[in-house]
């Protein structure tokens, strides 16, 4: 599970001129360390690693550099999938407990997730394919090793008036609807096996 965790920073104007970022990214935080926090009681088939990445916005330096670690490079192929959450403190358009997947278009990872989804659970396609997501989050910096990488969201691209702005706080963040998608991310997870759940790229994705 896997998340940036910076904002833009602050600009030069005098008064409150902090980027809070609580939807970015300080949600997709929230729910990879809630995650971490489920799994402490919980068990899975899956070995679990949780990483938040610094640097996104200055061009994914974060997880640019964890990628090149050459000792890591071996294990690269024993990844099953790659979760990266960013930006998941609104109710997406979709509804309640249910998020978009970016470059759905790429892999099977949604159809496979969804077939095993707990408490109404779902993922959709990402329904701002024109802005080319998956190419803009922490997730490339892995799809770029072979490794199933995906970015989940709910973020209404189109008209959050949040996005990048200093009103990006905390009376943004739906709390009871980050809780559910928490835990029925967490009992979903406990259902997949590499047997239901080994998801592959099709030859649409650029991993160049």
């Amino acid at each position: 599970m896997f998340c940036p965790f910076d904002h833009i920073g602050s600009n030069n104007k005098s008064g409150d001129n902090v980027f809070n970022g609580a939807d970015d990214n300080a949600s997709g935080v929230t729910l990879v360390v809630g995650l971490s926090d489920y799994f402490k009681n919980a068990d899975s088939d899956f070995s679990m690693m949780y990483i938040a990445f610094n640097g996104e916005e200055k061009g994914m330096k974060g997880s640019k550099a964890i990628a090149e670690i050459q000792d890591l490079q071996p294990m690269y192929k024993n990844i099953n999938a790659l979760f990266n959450f960013e930006m998941v403190a609104t109710v997406s358009q979709f509804g309640k407990n249910a998020l978009y997947m970016t470059g759905d278009e790429f892999s099977d990872l949604d159809e496979l997730f969804n077939a095993k989804a707990e408490n109404q659970l779902k993922i959709y396609p990402d329904p701002y394919i024109g802005q080319q997501l998956f190419y803009r989050s922490d997730n490339v910096s892995f799809v770029k090793k072979k490794v199933i990488a995906h970015s989940f969201s709910t973020v209404d691209m189109n008209t959050a008036k949040h996005y990048h702005q200093l009103n990006d706080d905390l009376s943004v963040v739906n709390f009871d609807n980050l809780t559910q998608i928490i835990n029925s991310f967490g009992k979903t997870i406990q259902k997949l096996t590499p047997a239901n759940f080994s998801p592959k790229y099709n030859d649409k994705v650029n991993l160049n």
